[in-house]
C-alpha cells in the first residue's frame, strides 16, 4: 500500500447570481433581475419551503464505506487465522517431495478432506485457506476464484507455484506463506484505517452542511414569521443567504483538495489505478453519485439560490 496524492481539479459550484441590469449595482437592481424567470415569477411564498435536506447521498456514502470497511476486516483476519494456521504446521524435511505429485497446478486445484490422497501438508495448508481466506462471507460475490487462483493473486504466483511443484510443504514455501499472509493482513489493516478515515470525514461534512441547512431553514422562518412587507428583514435574509452560498463553495473547494490527497492509494487489496483511485473503490461500484459530498454540495447551493429567488420575488411583490 503507497499514499498517493492526485492533481488537483477545480470543482466550482456554478454561480446563479443575479444578472445586474445595465447602470444599475444596487441590490434592489439584483432583486429585480432575480424575479425575472418565469420559474421565480410562479413561486412568490416562502410557506413550506424550509425544509431540511436529507443528505442521503453523504450518508449512504457512510454506509458503503462501514460495509467496505467490515468486508476488509474480515479478510485481515482470515489472512491472520491462516498464517498462523501454517505457522503451526510441521513442513517436511529438506528436500523431500511427496510421491504421485506431477508439479502441475492440479496438485493445488482442489481439496477433498474426505480422501488421504496427496501429501497430508499440503492438504492441510489448502484446507486452511479455503477455510480462512475464502471462507470470508463476501468471497463469492468479490472475487469467485479457485484456490489456486487465490493464492497465487494474494500470495505470489511463485508461492502456489512452489507448493504444485514440491506436492509438499517445504520450510521455505511455510515461511514464504507465513510472510507473504502477514502483509496481506497489513495491507488489508491500512486500508481499513484509510476507510476509517473517510467515514470520519463523512460524518464531519454531513455536520458542517446540517448546520448551513440549519441556518438557512431558520432564516426562512425567521422571513415567514415577519408581518407587513418586511422589506428590511427580506433584503438582510437574501444577504444572509448569499453568505450561506458562498459557504457551500469553500465547503466543495476543501473537498476538492481532499479528493487530490486521499488517505491512501490501494494496490495490494484493490485492482484500481488512477489518481482517485480510492474513492473509485469506494463509490464506483455504488449506485449513488461518484463523488458523493461534491454532489451534496451542489444539492445544498442549489437550494439555498432558489431560496434566494423566492425572498427576490417576495421583495419585488412588496414594491
Amino acid at each position: 500500500m503507497s499514499v498517493h496524492s492526485g492533481p488537483s481539479t477545480a470543482f466550482r459550484i456554478p454561480a446563479s447570481d443575479p444578472a445586474p441590469i445595465a447602470e444599475c449595482t444596487t441590490l434592489s437592481c439584483e432583486v429585480g433581475a432575480a424575479v425575472t424567470a418565469p420559474a421565480v415569477i410562479a413561486a412568490v411564498v416562502l410557506a413550506g419551503l424550509a425544509a431540511f435536506l436529507a443528505f442521503a447521498y453523504v450518508r449512504d456514502a457512510a454506509e458503503a464505506g462501514k460495509r467496505e470497511q467490515q468486508r476488509v476486516l474480515a479478510e485481515r483476519d482470515a489472512f491472520e487465522t491462516f498464517a498462523d494456521r501454517v505457522a503451526a504446521l510441521d513442513p517436511a524435511p529438506s528436500g523431500s517431495t511427496a510421491s504421485g505429485i506431477d508439479g502441475s497446478m492440479a496438485a493445488v486445484r482442489t481439496v477433498d478432506r474426505s480422501t488421504d490422497t496427496g501429501d497430508v501438508r499440503l492438504r492441510r495448508v489448502l484446507a486452511a485457506y479455503r477455510d480462512t481466506v475464502m471462507s470470508v462471507p463476501h468471497y463469492r460475490e468479490e472475487y469467485d476464484e479457485t484456490i489456486p487462483e487465490s493464492l497465487a493473486a494474494e500470495l505470489g504466483s511463485d508461492t502456489a507455484t512452489a507448493l504444485a511443484s514440491n506436492g509438499t510443504l517445504s520450510a521455505a514455501s511455510q515461511s514464504a506463506l507465513v510472510r507473504r499472509s502477514r502483509r496481506a493482513a497489513e495491507a488489508r489493516s491500512s486500508l481499513a484505517d484509510a476507510i476509517g478515515e473517510e467515514i470520519d470525514a463523512l460524518r464531519a461534512l454531513e455536520n458542517d452542511l446540517a448546520s448551513v441547512d440549519r441556518r438557512r431553514e431558520r432564516l426562512l422562518e425567521h422571513l415567514d414569521g415577519v408581518s407587513g412587507a418586511g422589506t428590511g428583514a427580506a433584503i438582510d435574509v437574501w444577504e444572509r443567504l448569499e453568505d450561506l452560498e458562498r459557504e457551500c463553495d469553500e465547503i466543495a473547494a476543501d473537498r476538492q483538495a481532499a479528493l487530490a490527497d486521499p488517505p491512501m492509494t490501494p494496490d495490494a487489496a484493490v485492482d484500481i489505478e488512477g489518481d482517485h483511485a480510492f474513492y473509485e473503490y469506494l463509490y464506483g461500484p455504488t449506485d449513488g453519485p461518484r463523488y458523493p459530498v461534491l454532489a451534496q454540495v451542489s444539492e445544498l447551493a442549489e437550494r439555498i439560490r432558489e431560496d434566494r429567488d423566492r425572498v427576490a420575488s417576495r421583495l419585488a411583490g412588496s414594491r
